[in-house]
């Protein structure tokens, strides 16, 4: 039996525990060899089997330890990576990568001065919706896209008090949220020719911002990335328009409710989209069809 590939979770909050964790167990050839946090009695008690310590540098320093994920603070992304990179392991950042384009581009260079593989955790490029959005261009369904809209919006009036709202590098529903839409629209266009920022703090008290409106500017496409903290109707997922035909889709994708709820992927109907989208094709004659999420 071939030996497993052991990882090192680096942060067991939100995204630790509920993407990192689980995803590593159902991955066959991967092991969850050690987790750093500093409440080690909740790693415990979801993962009695795991080595768990308070200590990076000596999970770091562990010859056994093939990789880290660096499930931390986003403003702690670049320094810790560095130092994993330093101890000779490969490293898998969620996102954001970095706070800044320079510190991307010195972890890029460190990590093939170090021979080591280095990547960005984008688990949204598997969302049930964003594929069918993909396969529709792909199949040329809508024709030439003319407008592409990806929300993800929110209603949270009231202020949290946790880093994620905080003014720190990395904080702010831009950090938050934004890579995951950015990281979509560049998946099925590319590079824009030039970006159109709107990013804005709409509630009393916020310390960091909690509203973004982008727009990527293509030459015949309009590609709106939107999110904001103060939207009670915030049902619109997508929105694509093409020559052809549009596709527009309600809800978020049900994965990560999924594996709140303890269930792991390969369980039946895992990620499966009760909502489908809407896709509505114009000919001469006029038709409008579903597209199911895939």
């Amino acid at each position: 039996m071939d030996k497993p590939f052991n990882l090192a979770l680096l942060g067991y909050g939100y995204v630790g525990r509920v993407f990192h964790a689980p995803l590593i167990g159902a991955t066959p050839g991967l092991a969850l060899h050690a987790v750093v946090s500093s409440q080690p009695e909740a790693v415990r008690a979801d993962l009695p089997a795991v080595r768990v310590s308070a200590d990076r540098a000596a999970v770091l320093a562990d010859p056994q330890v093939d990789a880290v994920v660096i499930a931390t603070p986003n403003q702690t992304h670049a320094p810790i990576a560095r130092e994993a990179l330093a101890a000779g392991k490969h490293v898998l950042v969620d996102k954001p990568f970095t706070v800044t384009s320079a510190e991307a581009r010195r972890l890029v260079a460190a990590a093939a001065t170090a021979g080591r593989v280095i990547s960005v955790f984008q688990n949204r490029r598997w969302d049930a919706d964003f594929l069918t959005v993909r396969r529709l261009l792909d199949e040329g369904r809508l024709g030439e896209i003319a407008e592409f809209h990806s929300h993800f919006d929110r209603h949270r009036p009231q202020v949290r008090d946790r880093w994620r709202e905080s003014d720190v590098p990395g904080g702010g529903l831009w950090f938050d949220l934004g890579p995951h839409l950015l990281d979509q629209a560049l998946q099925l266009f590319g590079p824009p020719d030039a970006v159109q920022a709107d990013i804005a703090r709409q509630r009393a008290g916020a310390r960091s911002d909690d509203y973004f409106d982008v727009t990527l500017h293509y030459p015949a496409l309009r590609a709106v990335l939107h999110a904001g903290s103060l939207v009670a109707d915030n049902r619109l997922r997508f929105a694509v328009h093409g020559t052809r035909g549009s596709f527009v889709k309600h809800g978020l994708d049900t994965q990560e409710d999924m594996l709140r709820a303890g269930r792991r992927p390969g369980g039946a109907n895992w990620g499966v989209d009760p909502s489908p989208g809407a896709l509505t094709q114009l000919d001469e004659a006029g038709a409008s069809a579903a597209a199911r999420s895939e």
